[in-house]
């Protein structure tokens, strides 16, 4: 006898309802996110299970599931549906007989095979098979059945959003195979994060890196944090404002293809690259962040929220096109772009809103050039197609943006720490608009948004060098 489940609501059966030979199954196909939440739930990181390039040297050859996630779906055949509700687990007994992979279906089946009327206990016959017929496992197990009927609407089960900053991590690192390292002067590295962050970068082959500051306070802090600085050239400066000069004037020459703040603070070096007519563009500099954020599906560029504290018109076109041709280096070919308000329509009381009006229509006068723009947008419509739906809301970059353009400083500024400490995105910082990429990072930034700070570095360097032959060091 099989029991058919009722989809819209859970439904036990008792134990007076039951009979020796009746039965039920479930189905489900494993995906690589159910291994990743199972791991991230138990605990359990065996390499066999998330580490592709281990597994494949083990006995399976291949990446399987944990043995124990089949066991929960015997655990969740007995809780919610056979024989439901109020069952509680007393004895389970498993055997292992072949791996489960990604993408294989399994059919989980549970027999009753004995009752005891004493203590309305049940012992079930319990298999799993896959998609091939072949049983993957099997065991008894013996339960307390409910004696109460219970029929409730069927809950859903907690949405559990996987991110795996290392795997985008990787991801974004895979972009630079192929291309050699670019060097870089490391300005003022007077701190341990700044100066591991240079020589990590220098290990993953993306900078060769110049370190200019005073170089015997760089050498005893290496020793302390046990950086290894073999090989490294060290360009004495004795302060941070010769450092920022020294490395502005080696840029401006062509001596180095990218920068990379250090400990000093940003005004200092941006300073001492505007002295350098040969490192103007025509172009106003902006700053670029980059964020993986764990709830939106693609990378998301936010500008200005580093550099222009609350820039006119003419120096938002700048900014957005800044933004668009980094975009365009990252692989976009035609970035979308969402003008950030508080609003969605104009309003002459918002002068954001006017600007943003102002901008998409330079943009259609071919004064933007490369991206779509749309605005103004505020922050729920320009990320989310839903919110957008709602508000009747016609566009092609409202809930598919690809760089969000704020208003100024400040908004940018508290967008970006609150993408990063309250939804848990990965960011990295570039400085666009010079003929050399300014890599800038936060003295709070940890080891991977430094280097991956230093890999936007070095594609927009390798990108400038189809615009301005290189310079033989």
């Amino acid at each position: 006898m099989n029991f058919t489940v009722n989809t819209d609501l859970i439904e036990n059966i008792t134990y007076d309802e039951i009979s020796v030979g009746q039965s039920a199954r479930l189905l489900r196909t494993l995906t690589l996110a159910d291994i990743q939440a199972f791991a991230a739930v138990s605990g359990d990181t065996n390499p066999a299970h998330l580490n592709a390039e281990y597994a494949n040297d083990t006995l399976f050859h291949g990446v399987i599931a944990h043995g124990m996630w089949g066991g929960a779906l015997i655990s969740a055949l007995l809780g919610t549906q056979f024989p439901g509700p109020g069952t509680i687990y007393l004895e389970q007994v498993l055997h292992f007989t072949k791996p489960v992979r990604i993408g294989d279906t399994l059919t989980v089946t549970a027999t009753v095979v004995s009752k005891d009327d004493a203590k309305k206990r049940l012992e079930l016959d319990c298999e799993v098979v896959n998609q091939k017929g072949d049983r993957v496992l099997f065991g008894t197990a013996k339960v307390l059945a409910p004696s109460v009927k219970v029929r409730l609407p069927r809950v859903n089960a907690p949405l559990i959003q996987l991110f795996d900053p290392e795997a985008r991590f990787k991801e974004l690192l895979a972009r630079s195979k192929g291309l050699d390292a670019v060097r870089c002067a490391v300005v003022h590295p007077c701190d341990a994060e700044s100066l591991s962050g240079a020589m990590d970068s220098a290990r993953y082959g993306l900078i060769v890196p110049v370190l200019i500051g005073p170089e015997l306070r760089i050498r005893h802090l290496a020793q302390e944090a046990g950086i290894d600085l073999s090989g490294v050239e060290i360009i004495p400066a004795s302060h941070s404002h010769a450092s920022a000069e020294l490395a502005a004037d080696m840029a401006a020459k062509g001596e180095v293809e990218v920068l990379m703040k250090g400990s000093l603070h940003t005004d200092e070096l941006i300073h001492a690259v505007l002295a350098q007519p040969a490192l103007r563009t025509g172009r106003r500099m902006s700053h670029v962040f980059r964020f993986d954020v764990p709830l939106y599906p693609k990378p998301l560029l936010i500008t200005d929220a580093a550099l222009n504290i609350r820039p006119t018109l003419a120096e938002k076109v700048d900014i957005i096109q800044n933004a668009i041709d980094f975009a365009r280096i990252m692989g976009v070919a035609t970035p979308k772009v969402a003008i950030l308000s508080a609003v969605e329509t104009v309003n002459p009381n918002i002068p954001s809103t006017l600007d943003a009006a102002a901008l998409c229509k330079m943009a259609d006068r071919g004064q933007i050039k490369g991206g779509i723009l749309d605005g103004p947008l505020a922050f729920d419509n320009a990320i989310s197609l839903h919110a957008a739906q709602v508000k009747h809301i016609e566009s092609a970059v409202a809930g598919d943006a690809d760089i969000l353009v704020v208003p100024d400083l400040e908004s940018g500024n508290m967008l970006a720490k609150q993408l990063e400490y309250l939804a848990g995105a990965s960011g990295a910082g570039l400085v666009l608009g010079a003929r050399v990429p300014i890599a800038l990072t936060s003295r709070a930034d940890g080891p991977m948004n430094r280097v991956a700070s230093a890999l936007l570095a070095q594609l927009a360097a390798h990108n400038a060098r189809r615009d301005q032959p290189r310079q033989p060091w």
